[in-house]
């Protein structure tokens, strides 16, 4: 049986950040449905830093998982061959703008838009985050946050660090009122947004005050609208309706 396109995207505090918190990789591995999971991790956008690749396998060992990682700056497999193998397909943060030219170069985003309408999990932080969608705000340029354009899987854009960084709130109004950005998905850091098809499913968090937004313009004025959350349990899933 064919499985649901899946995204879930999370505003920031990952395993990199937070080691001893893993509450979302927790629920990210969970959505894979499948005991030990094959979990890819694409460091593409920190240069597959040996730091953030090591961090990565210390987290998702951890979990439960069969880690492994996409190489770009070094001998790189065969791309299409194993990124489908992989049950869930993690990104991580860094230079949005470089990550994305490079994955154009290699080809690497027409293979992960088949792999997320074969229903392989993706998933990522910040820059992994906002590159499913339309646009992203992004910190790719020194001294100032800009709009870009991403995959544009999912409809309108997002904002990571939307409470962790002192100029995102203010500056993802400012794009959006000034037609720069589409209506944008804002996630605090310890927030993250499941989407099952193009569908926003649920806001997921593991912090108490961390929060989803959804920023739009209208009669040319911006909104910000606060979005349900769903407080993830100590071993990541999704509190009990009983």
């Amino acid at each position: 049986m064919k499985r649901v396109p899946r995204i879930i995207a999370m505003g920031g505090s990952s395993f990199a950040a937070n080691p001893d918190n893993p509450r979302l990789e927790r629920y990210i591995v969970a959505q894979a449905r499948r005991k030990q999971p094959a979990v890819c991790f694409i460091g593409t956008a920190t240069g597959d830093a040996d730091v953030y690749l090591a961090k990565f396998y210390a987290a998702f060992t951890r979990i439960g998982c069969r880690p492994t990682h996409l190489p770009l700056f070094a001998r790189t497999p065969d791309l299409r061959r194993m990124l489908l193998s992989q049950d869930v397909i993690y990104v991580g943060g860094g230079n949005t703008k470089s990550m994305l030219a490079v994955w154009r170069e290699w080809g690497i985003d027409a293979i992960l838009r088949e792999a997320w309408r074969e229903g392989i999990v993706l998933a990522g932080v910040s820059a992994g985050a906002i590159c499913w969608l339309e646009a992203g705000v992004t910190d790719s340029w020194a001294g100032h946050l800009a709009a870009l354009p991403g995959l544009g899987f999912l409809k309108g854009g997002a904002c990571p660090h939307y409470d962790g960084e002192a100029a995102r709130r203010p500056e993802t109004h400012r794009l959006v009122g000034a037609g720069a950005m589409p209506a944008t998905l804002s996630l605090d850091d310890g927030a993250a947004a499941h989407f099952e098809g193009r569908r926003l499913v649920r806001v997921v968090s593991v912090r108490e005050n961390a929060k989803g937004y959804r920023v739009t313009r209208v009669a040319g004025r911006v909104v910000e609208a606060p979005l349900p959350v769903v407080r993830l349990t100590r071993s990541g899933a999704l509190p009990s309706s009983r």
